[in-house]
């Protein structure tokens, strides 16, 4: 067991559980991202994403009974729209899905984004029994495709070719 904010305690395999203990997964590998030599993306851009995911997990802790501090809030996820859009102007079109790796930064990067759509799976499969804000949910929503984009944008950055999948046994680079 486990105490939520709000002071109820609640199983460890209970979604709510798994859905902010998710999320702070991803603030640890968002953590690992911000040492990583790049230059897609400022540090204060990764460390801002860290606090809204910390007010993310703050507000995914507290019991629906409780209030979390007004402070906590979540912003419309406007900053990663627009780190999206500056990022694929460096890229080229994608034309194909692309297998995950190439050297250690996009690796990385590929897998925060999966650990950042299995937070949002969690945060859905929560919001079935308990309400979720809506505006969490949006913005690790958002936050999973700006990881898919620093992941091209880093490989694209150090001249590692984007691998094509293709059904079957083969790949092709692109």
């Amino acid at each position: 067991m486990t105490s939520i904010i709000g002071g109820k305690r609640l199983p460890k395999h209970h979604p709510r559980i798994e859905a902010y203990g998710t999320v702070d997964e991803l603030i640890g590998w968002i953590g690992l991202l911000r040492g990583m030599d790049q230059n897609c993306v400022s540090k204060e851009n990764l460390v801002e994403i860290q606090s809204v995911l910390m007010n993310c997990c703050a507000i995914v802790a507290t019991d629906p009974s409780a209030k979390y501090p007004e402070a906590v809030k979540i912003d419309d996820p406007v900053a990663l729209e627009s780190a999206i859009d500056e990022m694929e102007k460096k890229l080229p079109p994608l034309t194909s899905f692309i297998l995950p790796g190439g050297n250690q930064n996009t690796a990385f990067c590929n897998i925060a984004r999966c650990v950042c759509r299995r937070a949002e799976r969690s945060l859905l499969k929560l919001n079935e029994t308990e309400n979720v804000p809506p505006e969490v949910i949006k913005y690790i929503n958002r936050l999973s495709d700006y990881l898919f984009i620093l992941t091209r944008c880093v490989a694209n950055e150090s001249d590692n070719e984007e691998v094509k999948w293709k059904s079957g046994k083969s790949a092709k680079k692109i």
